[in-house]
């Protein structure tokens, strides 16, 4: 039992601080011209891309470290349960910065910070995370199983 919860704890750990390096990195190499659209703090379509895939391989990653630590049991179902959730939850205010930020205009290259603080991404992307982390997830514990 403190295994599972340890696994679900440290995989879900382990999820946040991927995402965000993750994020970080792709925002460096991709820079403002890759990641928005034109003039705009629209996401361009290059970056939704690419976010989804790191986020679907590093739930992969969180899963298998669930299953690892948890040897088995129902650990991974129980982490790809708070991924699903928590995500959920996370679109609602992700909609509302999607409704507060549509039509701001960017000018040039722009701050990792200012960036994030504006950035502005189709409403159906926030709600896409939670299925692909918790497949995600769920796939990693299968590759531990296998």
């Amino acid at each position: 039992m403190v295994r599972s919860i340890i696994g679900v704890i440290v995989g879900y750990l382990a999820l946040f601080v991927l995402v965000a390096v993750a994020l970080i990195v792709l925002f460096m190499l991709m820079g403002t011209e890759w990641s928005f659209k034109p003039n705009s703090f629209e996401a361009s379509n290059a970056w939704i891309a690419m976010s989804l895939v790191a986020n679907f391989i590093i739930a992969v990653i969180g899963g298998l470290i669930c299953a690892v630590i948890a040897k088995g049991g129902k650990a991974p179902i129980v982490l790809a349960a708070i991924v699903f959730v928590l995500g959920l939850v996370l679109a609602i205010p992700s909609m509302m910065a999607h409704k507060q930020n549509a039509g701001l205009v960017r000018k040039g290259n722009v701050s990792q910070w200012e960036a994030m603080q504006k950035a502005n991404e189709p409403i159906w992307v926030p709600f896409t995370v939670p299925f692909i982390g918790a497949a995600g997830v769920l796939l990693g514990a299968k590759i531990r199983r296998a």
